[in-house]
């Protein structure tokens, strides 16, 4: 495993700068390397990715030194351990509405005493080799108390019963921050299709608000960064009408 990258650039001073995928891509992984990015986010919600891609994604991006983060398809401790065990360094729960929910994400991703994470065999936990433990990390322990502070913990905001609960769900020490979901945010609370209404703005500054004032992050606050998405629908749309009229050559 190594030290959680976005981490890293935190403590120098600037936020983690984050390539964003929506379905499995080592070449994209790979050639986010060599333009300078510091970790890979990918969507385990709304993509698709399967452990194995997950897996691939993780050897691939730690071997030029990123780290990876997710959001999980859904806030089941045994899914988030599957994701954990590749050697995800960083968990966003979807729709987390409740103190007691985001409890449970964080007793998922952090190791004991600290949480009720499952000590698996796989990359999360250098595939078991006691060895390795012993020599890198002073044992089990070590490594756990290692992991916990290497994890980034997300709740995901996204639900009027979310922002009424909010003072237990920023109560949970192990959660690192909140973040938004400006969509399911808006329907939630009456203006559905309408991510950018006032109403829904407003509540997000609240919370982004209360967040910080918790001790916690919120939103950005660590993190910046691009897709194949935004890259795709943003410079490359643009490189396609600044072409539209280009004349053939004679």
């Amino acid at each position: 495993m190594i030290e959680n990258t976005i981490l890293r650039a935190n403590k120098e001073g600037r936020k983690g700068i984050v390539f964003a995928l929506t379905f499995p891509s080592l070449h994209l992984v790979e050639m986010a390397a060599h333009v300078g990015f510091d970790a890979i986010s990918i969507d385990g919600e709304h993509g698709y990715f399967p452990e194995t891609a997950i897996d691939d994604i993780c050897r691939v991006g730690n071997g030029y030194g990123m780290s990876v983060i997710a959001r999980v398809p859904d806030n089941a401790a045994y899914q988030i351990n599957l994701y954990l065990d590749r050697g995800i360094q960083g968990v966003t729960g979807p729709h987390i509405n409740s103190g007691a929910e985001a409890q449970a994400l964080a007793d998922a991703c952090l190791f004991p005493p600290d949480g009720k994470r499952s000590w698996g065999g796989g990359r999360g936990t250098e595939f078991n080799d006691q060895q390795l433990l012993d020599e890198k990390y002073g044992g089990k322990l070590g490594f756990a108390k290692w992991s916990n502070a290497n994890m980034l913990v997300v709740a995901q905001i996204e639900d009027k019963k979310a922002w009424d609960n909010l003072d237990d769900i920023l109560s949970v020490t192990g959660l690192t921050g909140v973040t938004g979901g400006p969509h399911d945010f808006a329907q939630s609370l009456g203006h559905p299709g309408e991510p950018d209404h006032p109403d829904r703005i407003a509540a997000t500054l609240d919370i982004e608000k209360r967040a910080r004032a918790a001790g916690k992050t919120a939103g950005s606050d660590l993190t910046t960064g691009t897709g194949a998405a935004e890259l795709m629908l943003g410079e490359a749309r643009a490189f396609v009408a600044s072409h539209k009229n280009d004349k053939v050559d004679n």
